[in-house]
């Protein structure tokens, strides 16, 4: 489009935005706030009745797709003009009125999706080089567009892992303790998430006891009831609480639905009126890219309670604005504050994970004598287990700012800069520390002076992962910071991965043993190389490793031809949206990748053994697509059947490129280590590998595996009278008729493990048999 033409759509969708926002206004302040709420929630449960219809076999659409999110964008603009106009003396609901709102609100989201198009379009280059076009349309696109980013559910567990720090000045300014708070905010989310359905369980509870009482009475029903409300009044005010939380938007009233004092209330609140800026007149007056008030106060007051009018941004501005509040009213609590936080963040990754981070070295506050500089530096914290290096930078400060980026691009980059380029660059700074020797000291700071702690070898390590960590969810730039130019994965190999406390709740939960979570963290890594493959962020890249493991080749393949600039998956979550959803949520098991039995077993042995190497030995395994895992099973099944007659049998799995050989024995039987690592030589020069990856196991028959462990084998190059008996075996096993030679494709995809196989369905391992009759017994 010619510079003058995008310049005139977007100063001519400018203008319509403004005058649809103004109508917006203009029929929210005329309509009673509490009975405008009570419709607008009250789609929320039409749309999920429609929806359940759906199911059933209705094909109709009574409500579009996206009516939630449309819901949610109406929600913002109720609490924008609640806060920005004084109540009228006359009100009336009117549901044609409500109609044209819904209309209106549809209309203002595209309106700003299309200026967000146009507006940044003529970027030709900035702070983000050729990719700051690119990079400013998400940043206006998801200030419009994205809400609530995070699992309702386990608010609280955040809120009280955030707040635990301040719990003395907590209960000092506001006189409950950092959980009292924790658990008001999760209360502030089950309200909404499940208000409706409470109260008409409620309604629908009280019907029925009146009715039954009608009956006892021997009347009709409506004859009886107010005998029955005068006989039963807390029951009655139950009732009554019931209906307005579904008629009049009483699941917003955090006032009743939460034990939290009205100070804190009140300092996350607008009065009426109390907000000036977001109408005022000017460039962008009452359109999304004005900073909406709900982010600076997610609360409004209504009369003498307060309402969360918008229940995501009671989640998404809550922490921020609480404690900014904090300090607001105690400043000199700023400097404590400050370093609460940092300790409170840097420690964050290992505390929460601590289970996926068994017997780790954590160094924390790590100082080292830069090469470069020749000055101190220093990294938040450094985890070690066994051969996985993770070095995380944690930022305690907000994750972004609340300044539009129509109005302030600038002040978002800078937000990005502090938070991710700040992060990257001292995580480069140690990397290249790492790579100036064989090993290198690290040093704590004790009393103004640097005593030595530790010492690390680069070569111990296997995988290296640098990662950048803010407290607040950094979505979408946490996934998509891969694109900003200066970002290049550290000593040209080990990319840069950014992520939240909020991600880690999630983490812990769905790869809950260390195997999983360093292999995810992986293939996380992988596709955090690749440039042109965008997710939106932690979440779909979790479900993408749950439904396709190496997810990062998947993506390879498909960027091959150098064809495509960019890449998108989108919807990759939506496995892990829905273990979230169930009211049963946290009785059910997660998601998981599907492992056939005997391939477990040999996992969980090697996690139990834990020596080293184990992890190594668990990535190998669990890179395996769905056939070769299968493979695997099968071996192992079929030769630890025989160890009754035999006191150790070996295989191998897997052709030149990384072979898997693994060792059974019998337990209780004395390794011959000697001839274990002879015949690792032998089976990689049978199939001509360079290096090999080896597993010794010892088991019983009957299927109990007691340990595991990795072992490293020399690969010889050259033939010598000392080997020539390796040089010997290593033909036989070459011999078609001696080898298994299996190819283990990574890209197959493993079926996630949801539903057992029935027992009359063909076996999953391929046979053609049912299962019954073959792994089923």
């Amino acid at each position: 489009m010619d510079e003058k033409l995008r310049k005139q759509a977007a100063a001519s969708l400018l203008k319509d935005m403004e005058v649809t926002a103004a109508r917006m206004r203009e029929l929210i302040v005329s309509m009673p706030p509490h009975d405008l709420l009570g419709y607008i929630y009250a789609q929320h449960i039409m749309k999920a009745m429609a929806d359940q219809r759906n199911t059933k076999g209705q094909q109709e659409a009574d409500y579009p797709d996206d009516l939630v999110a449309e819901n949610q964008f109406l929600l913002e603009y109720v609490h924008a003009v609640l806060a920005s106009d004084v109540a009228p003396a006359v009100v009336k609901f009117d549901e044609s009125q409500c109609a044209e709102l819904f209309e209106l609100g549809r209309k203002l989201r595209g309106q700003a999706m299309f200026f967000a198009m146009a507006s940044s379009a003529g970027t030709k280059d900035g702070i983000f080089g050729p990719d700051t076009s690119d990079i400013e349309f998400h940043a206006k696109s998801t200030w419009v567009m994205l809400r609530g980013n995070r699992y309702q559910v386990l608010e609280g567990e955040f809120y009280h892992y955030v707040l635990a720090p301040h719990e003395d000045v907590l209960k000092e300014v506001y006189g409950v303790s950092a959980s009292d708070i924790a658990e008001g905010f999760q209360a502030m989310s089950d309200s909404t998430r499940s208000g409706h359905a409470n109260a008409i369980t409620v309604m629908m509870d009280q019907f029925k006891a009146a009715k039954a009482f009608a009956i006892k009475q021997g009347k009709p029903l409506e004859h009886v009831m107010e005998a029955w409300a005068a006989a039963n009044k807390e029951r009655t005010k139950v009732a009554e609480q019931a209906i307005d939380d579904v008629l009049r938007g009483g699941i917003a009233n955090v006032s009743l639905h939460t034990k939290l004092p009205a100070a804190l209330l009140a300092d996350l609140s607008y009065r009426r009126g109390e907000e000036t800026e977001f109408f005022a007149a000017g460039d962008f007056a009452g359109t999304p890219y004005r900073t909406l008030p709900v982010r600076k106060k997610p609360l409004i007051q209504l009369e003498s309670d307060y309402y969360a009018v918008d229940p995501c941004f009671i989640r998404d501005a809550g922490y921020r604005a609480l404690l900014h509040n904090l300090l607001q009213r105690k400043p000199d609590y700023k400097k404590t504050f400050e370093n609460r936080q940092k300790v409170m963040s840097e420690a964050a990754f290992a505390d929460i994970l601590a289970p996926q981070l068994p017997s780790a070295r954590i160094f924390q506050e790590v100082y080292y004598k830069n090469p470069a500089s020749n000055k101190w530096s220093e990294n938040d914290t450094l985890i070690l287990v066994d051969d996985v290096l993770f070095l995380v930078e944690a930022k305690a400060g907000a994750a972004a700012t609340i300044a539009s980026p129509a109005l302030d691009f600038g002040r978002h980059a800078q937000s990005v800069q502090d938070l991710v380029l700040k992060a990257y660059k001292q995580c480069e700074r140690f990397f290249n520390y790492l790579n100036s020797a064989d090993e290198v000291p690290l040093y704590h700071q004790v009393d103004g002076k640097y005593e030595e702690c530790g010492r690390v070898r680069r070569s111990d390590y296997r995988v290296m992962v640098p990662i950048g960590l803010t407290v607040e969810s950094f979505s979408p730039f946490s996934a998509y910071c891969k694109k900003l130019p200066q970002i290049e994965p550290l000593l040209g190999k080990h990319a840069f991965v950014s992520m939240s406390i909020d991600d880690l709740f999630v983490l812990k939960r769905f790869l809950p043993t260390p195997g999983e979570f360093a292999h995810y963290m992986e293939v996380r890594q992988a596709a955090a190389g690749i440039r042109q493959a965008h997710l939106f962020d932690e979440f779909d890249h979790l479900g993408a490793y749950l439904k396709k493991n190496r997810f990062d080749q998947t993506i390879i393949d498909q960027l091959k031809g150098g064809k495509v600039d960019m890449l998108i998956w989108n919807g990759m979550s939506d496995l892990i949206d829905k273990s979230f959803e169930d009211v049963d949520w946290q009785r059910r098991p997660f998601p998981t990748q599907d492992f056939p039995e005997e391939v477990l077993k040999l996992l969980r042995a090697l996690d139990a053994t834990r020596d080293s190497g184990w992890l190594s030995a668990e990535s190998h395994i669990r890179n395996l697509g769905n056939e070769g895992r299968i493979n695997l099973n099968r071996m192992l099944s079929d030769l630890r059947k025989t160890l009754d007659r035999h006191p150790a049998r070996y295989f191998l799995l897997g052709g030149e490129d990384d072979p898997l050989f693994t060792w059974l024995q019998r337990d209780g039987q004395r390794i011959d280590w000697s001839k274990v690592n002879d015949k690792a030589s032998a089976a990689a020069l049978a199939v001509k590998a360079s290096s090999i990856t080896c597993i010794v196991a010892e088991v019983n028959p009957d299927g109990t595996y007691h340990r595991a462990q990795l072992f490293p084998v020399h690969v010889p190059t050259a033939r010598t009278e000392e080997n020539s008996h390796i040089y010997e075996d290593a033909t036989r096993m070459a011999q078609p008729a001696r080898t298994v030679n299996l190819k283990l494709s990574k890209k197959i995809v493993p079926p996630l493990k949801m539903e057992k196989t029935g027992r009359n369905e063909l076996c999953p391992c391929g046979s053609g048999k049912k299962f019954k009759k073959c792994h089923g017994g």
